[in-house]
């Protein structure tokens, strides 16, 4: 695990960032009613080894100091509204959130846990939110894709205009654009070099500082807070930089350590940012015999192809899968051809050219003005997939087949990844293993 100094560079910029409360599944089913207090008889740590299911398996998540302290702000009511950091960064579901869990917060309270909040939880901060079942219907994008609304303004250097909105929930305006993304997870972060999506809590004084202000803008804006204090950002960032998580039992291959592979997260911990590459399941290449060895061998082909048609340019850095040169990428799904009726669609004017585009959510350009920014988003890190679906900024995949699916459609931009049946199913296993 790399290890970080703390100094006085923790000055604190202003933006926004989804954190906050509520740890669904971290105990029993009988537990959810809990949701106002989900650690009440859990103790004070999170320990090592802790598993928990998904859909391909299990996650863990790795602390190098033995376990992962519960008491810590990250997990405590720091704004005004009952949300934690916690709240979109659940360990359950990855350090995100999934729709299954959010579904099973709604029903224990009616829709009024924490995470259901119209200042960014709704479709709109002016959503009816007076009964359960306008409820149900203020916080559907939430409940359905758990993303969480940001509300984000044109910047006043933009080489565009927006010429016209088509807002389903009829708020949105060039005043505040409704840009509906996936909280990106809480953990694996020492190889980080763009926060957030669009890069907005990005410093130029390093990982840290970025990281507090993105901790402590977040509070003032996703739990309606005030500024957090130097010493409570430094214990919030030094939770997170110590946190490895990812899939550690993988249903088919079983255990992703065994047999000389360094699957899980305890090899994740002390993953080095500047290898570049795949090579965690090299062993399983030539497994013999089958059982359990026909998924290892199938994974170990899909961390190869893996390598060969994705891993080379934008998902590089080493066993981690973010990209190693901060680059961000159109890689299509913001286009309006992909728009869902759920989301809103805004169309932009180039000042200079008079060129249209129209999109569900420019990305970076609204951080930098920039027309060529527009549609433009980071590419995240790999490890925890199985454990935080749906996928892409915007929730739009719901699996990891149709990941895999829209890399070989004409929406993706960019030669489609052209796979046979097996090349297919040997890239999923992979991508469930990470």
């Amino acid at each position: 695990m790399r290890k970080y100094t703390y100094s006085c560079f923790f000055a604190v910029a202003i933006a926004a960032s989804p954190l906050a409360q509520g740890c669904t599944d971290i105990a029993d089913a009988d537990d959810v009613a809990q949701q106002s207090d989900p650690f009440r008889g859990k103790g004070d740590k999170l320990q090592n080894g802790k598993k928990f299911p998904n859909a391909s398996g299990d996650s863990e998540t790795f602390n190098p100091l033995g376990s992962t302290d519960l008491t810590n702000e990250f997990f405590q009511d720091l704004g005004s509204n009952g949300r934690r950091c916690v709240t979109c960064h659940d360990p359950a579901d990855g350090w995100s959130i999934r729709p299954k869990s959010v579904k099973a917060r709604f029903d224990a309270t009616a829709g009024k846990d924490p995470i259901f909040r119209p200042n960014d939880g709704s479709n709109s901060p002016n959503a009816d939110v007076a009964t359960v079942g306008a409820r149900r219907k203020a916080y559907s994008m939430l409940l359905t894709k758990a993303v969480i609304r940001i509300g984000m303004p044109i910047p006043a250097n933009a080489e565009f205009e927006l010429i016209e909105v088509d807002d389903p929930y009829g708020f949105a305006s060039a005043k505040e654009l409704s840009l509906f993304r996936r909280p990106l997870p809480a953990a694996n972060l020492g190889c980080l070099n763009r926060i957030m999506w669009d890069g907005r809590e990005t410093s130029p004084k390093g990982l840290l500082a970025g990281l507090a202000n993105q901790a402590n803008n977040a509070t003032l804006g996703h739990a309606e807070g005030d500024p957090l204090s130097q010493a409570t950002l430094e214990s919030i960032v030094s939770l997170e930089i110590n946190l490895a998580n990812s899939q550690s039992h993988h249903d088919g291959a079983k255990e992703l350590h065994a047999a000389e592979a360094h699957g899980g997260p305890e090899y994740l911990a002390d993953e080095d940012c500047s290898e570049l590459g795949f090579n965690i399941y090299d062993a399983w290449i030539d497994a013999p015999g089958g059982g359990v060895n026909v998924t290892r061998r199938a994974v170990a082909r899909g961390q190869a192809i893996f390598n060969d048609v994705c891993g080379g340019f934008c998902h590089d850095v080493g066993n981690v899968g973010n990209n190693s040169r901060a680059l961000f990428f159109d890689i299509g799904i913001s286009e309006a051809s992909r728009r869902t009726s759920d989301m809103p669609l805004y169309t932009f004017r180039n000042l200079q050219t008079d060129e249209i585009v129209a999109t569900t959510d420019p990305g970076r350009a609204l951080i930098t003005g920039r027309w060529d920014h527009m549609n433009e988003f980071k590419t995240p890190g790999m490890r925890g997939l199985a454990a935080r679906a749906p996928y892409f900024h915007d929730g739009s995949a719901a699996t990891l087949d149709d990941v895999v699916d829209f890399y070989a459609s004409p929406q993706f931009k960019g030669p489609p990844i052209n796979l046979t049946a097996q090349e297919r199913a040997d890239l999923v296993a992979f991508l469930e293993a990470l």
